[in-house]
């Protein structure tokens, strides 16, 4: 009776991300009891909505937004930047994603994805690997991302799910997207994204390939370290427990384990447009989705 899950065929979410160098090509051995530096993720409403330049961003009128509930998260590229002049690539590279060319040309693996929830483990390195120094900044390409969202058609009101591909070419054999698997056995590239909601105890799922250009990804450094157009690698200052600046200080004589919280920003980070002002998100009404970018990375240890 309603085909609820057609409405994301207006899904206008992300932009073109370009392929990363890579870094560590094999697998490393970790020591029992060896220190390590591990990167957790945190997934804040309440931090600042920034836009691609870090700077405060102002919402147009005629749009609204809602901070979707995230389920989950990958990332495909992490990099310590000794500065802010540190040009992508020129930093300590610590980690790259599993790559395959099964689909016809080289693609993030994603059945080996490692994707973490809310104060979850996303990636770990014996601090051995990684280079001593001081470093100011990091950059992290996300790469696939599972959330909740509400919307509105007619009058019922519901929850569904979203499971995009940010990376810039995933091969992808399936995707749980809530409680369904969607089979899909090919390389999508960014902006792949499937759908699921249930109305009336009967699942609805759909999925659709969404167009270049409208992501935010904040660069506070980009005048002095530009990320490429396209890219979809976000840039954060390294902070302490206080919210201070601090950089990243590897000595290379860690005996115990040195913690980043990488905290992301999703204040309102689902934007679309509101034609009839409610600030629901209406579909069948006209709404139509704009942006999807994370909204900002503060990376604290």
């Amino acid at each position: 009776m309603l085909r609820i899950s057609v409405f994301l065929f207006f899904l206008v979410i992300f932009s073109s991300c370009k392929k990363e160098q890579p870094a560590i090509p094999a697998p490393l051995k970790v020591g029992e009891g060896e220190a390590k530096l591990i990167f957790k993720f945190r997934f804040d409403s309440t931090q600042a909505r920034l836009n691609a330049i870090g700077q405060p961003s102002v919402m147009p009128i005629g749009h609204s937004a809602q901070s979707p509930k995230f389920n989950g998260m990958s990332a495909h590229y992490i990099e310590l930047a000794p500065s802010a002049t540190t040009l992508l690539g020129l930093g300590e590279i610590i980690y790259h994603a599993a790559e395959v060319n099964t689909g016809g040309s080289t693609a993030i693996d994603f059945s080996k994805a490692r994707v973490a929830g809310q104060g979850e483990e996303f990636f770990s390195i014996p601090l051995r690997y990684v280079q001593a120094g001081t470093y100011e900044w990091l950059r992290v390409s996300l790469a696939y991302q599972n959330y909740d969202i509400r919307y509105k058609q007619g009058s019922i009101e519901g929850t569904g799910t979203i499971a995009s591909f940010i990376g810039y070419n995933t091969f992808i054999q399936s995707v749980k997207i809530k409680n369904t698997d969607l089979a899909v056995n090919a390389n999508k590239l960014q902006g792949f994204w499937a759908f699921e909601t249930s109305v009336f105890g009967t699942s609805y799922q759909t999925s659709g390939q969404a167009p270049p250009g409208a992501t935010t990804v904040p660069n506070p450094v980009f005048a002095t370290s530009p990320i490429p157009s396209g890219s979809c690698v976000v840039t954060g200052a390294f902070l302490n427990a206080t919210g201070q600046n601090a950089p990243l200080v590897i000595s290379g004589t860690e005996t115990k384990d040195v913690v980043v919280t990488v905290s992301l920003s999703v204040n309102k980070s689902f934007e679309y447009t509101d034609l009839n002002g409610d600030g629901k998100f209406e579909p069948a009404a006209g709404d139509q989705v704009v942006d999807m970018g994370v909204r900002g990375m503060l990376p604290s240890w």
